[in-house]
């Protein structure tokens, strides 16, 4: 359900936390959160923080805190790390956010469409889906943003999963109205 000022109001009371100081805590928890040895913890914590991230992205009441705080970037940041994890969740903030233009052009700005091709190739089926709906709706944010999507080589990878439906239907039906969406358009 989508937050409004009211809403926020209401389960906030007089006590507890706002909003953007709850993420700001958030966003500060993960940027502590380091250690050279990158331990299990250090890990999971880390894992925790961007899931709970992406799980406030989807909402466009956080948007402009999202934007403030620079978590779009941070999402960003996590999908170039080995941890397949950090990778899942951080393409899983990108796609809950990047319906909304401010969003997306923050993610193209900040070079996020290459990564999130690369996110195609993952062996997670959740990165697969997050960047398949990522690419969904960044593909309409300019014309360059279209030609870089666009390209053989994404539209091939996209064209085999729409094909794999015996595989996985939800890559098919994701990489199918892709296609339908964008592809179809350009013949």
């Amino acid at each position: 359900m989508f937050t409004n000022n009211q809403r926020q109001e209401e389960r906030t009371g007089k006590t507890g936390t706002p909003r953007l100081q709850y993420l700001q805590e958030l966003v500060s928890q993960f940027q502590n959160a380091t250690d050279e040895r990158m331990t299990t913890l250090v890990l999971n914590t880390k894992e925790r923080i961007v899931a709970n991230l992406a799980n406030f992205s989807y909402d466009p009441y956080n948007y402009t805190i999202l934007r403030q705080l620079n978590v779009l970037e941070l999402f960003i940041d996590c999908i170039t790390e080995p941890n397949e994890k950090l990778v899942e969740f951080g393409i899983g903030g990108i796609c809950n956010a990047c319906a909304e233009p401010k969003n997306a052009a923050t993610i193209v700005e900040a070079d996020g469409i290459p990564l999130i091709i690369k996110c195609l190739s993952s062996p997670v089926r959740n990165t697969v889906n997050y960047a398949l709906g990522a690419l969904y709706y960044i593909c309409d944010y300019n014309r360059a943003t279209r030609e870089m999507i666009l390209r053989a080589e994404v539209l091939d990878l996209i064209e085999r999963y729409a094909a794999a439906e015996t595989v996985c239907v939800s890559f098919s039906n994701l990489a199918k109205a892709f296609l339908d969406k964008h592809a179809h358009a350009i013949t």
